[in-house]
């Protein structure tokens, strides 16, 4: 069946939020668990802490046999990365997307202060996200994303958790291949190339026309890439490629930082 799958969703969301690829990922004959953080979905009542959420996929990756391919978004891939840098041993390959800006104190700071204005309005901000997810995501991505609920009073305690993490440095740890994917218009891909650098097995994958939600804006293209990590991985898993020497994304799965050319680039 090859290599499992561990998907971990973005900020105030839920695992429904990858409902496309778990289905497309369960058709093409493989396992797929996606998880809800803490703070999150049915687990909305529990505080949210950095350490929580890593150890939050790290018990995901031991249900589904002790060694996955990791999938996170947003708040996911950065939880991702540093699941990645401890616990080695549980991930073959990793795919971060819409994370390739550093938590900077005073960045994280100015997204802090508009959430606590947020959520001091009377509906802690809920037409506005529900405004947001209509203007924005496609019909079927608003409906995935909204089926588990929106975690809106999470926001502070998660910021407050995520400029502690230290990405640059626990991407220059993971041996495994990493591959980060970001919407051509997200506003979270300002260090993608600094990302990319760190890697010590990295490919970048620009989605022509797609913003921050990636896997929901551009659902196909977004499982396109998954599945070809997985083909990658298995193969390197199984010794039939050399890990040094893995190969690249190609074939139409991704595109160049300019949107052009359809083939994905890497550091190394």
């Amino acid at each position: 069946m090859g290599l499992p799958v561990v998907l971990v969703h973005g900020l105030r969301t839920s695992r429904t939020m990858w409902r496309a690829q778990v289905e497309a990922l369960e058709r093409a004959g493989r396992t797929a668990l996606a998880v809800d953080l803490p703070g999150h979905g049915e687990r909305v009542d529990e505080p949210f802490t950095f350490d929580g959420a890593v150890a939050t996929v790290r018990r995901a990756v031991d249900d589904v046999g002790g060694r996955a391919l990791v999938v996170g978004l947003s708040l996911g891939g950065y939880v991702g990365i540093a699941h990645a840098a401890r616990h080695p041993e549980q991930v073959a390959g990793l795919v971060a997307a819409s994370c390739s800006t550093r938590p900077l104190r005073l960045l994280v700071e100015g997204w802090s202060l508009a959430a606590r204005g947020i959520v001091r309005l009377p509906d802690h901000g809920e037409r506005l996200n529900a405004f947001m997810v209509r203007r924005f995501l496609p019909a079927q991505g608003a409906l995935d994303v909204g089926a588990g609920g929106f975690a809106l009073l999470v926001t502070e305690d998660v910021l407050h958790e995520v400029a502690t993490a230290t990405p640059l440095d626990d991407l220059a740890r993971i041996d495994a291949p990493v591959w980060l994917v970001n919407g051509r218009f997200d506003h979270f891909r300002g260090d993608e190339r600094a990302f990319l650098r760190a890697c010590r097995r990295g490919r970048l994958v620009v989605v022509p026309g797609a913003t921050h939600l990636v896997s929901l804006v551009a659902p196909e293209r977004f499982t396109r890439v998954v599945l070809e990590a997985l083909d990658e991985v298995d193969r390197v898993e199984a010794g039939a490629d050399d890990p040094a020497t893995a190969t690249l994304l190609q074939g139409g799965r991704g595109a160049t930082p300019g949107g052009g050319t359809d083939r994905a680039t890497s550091a190394r």
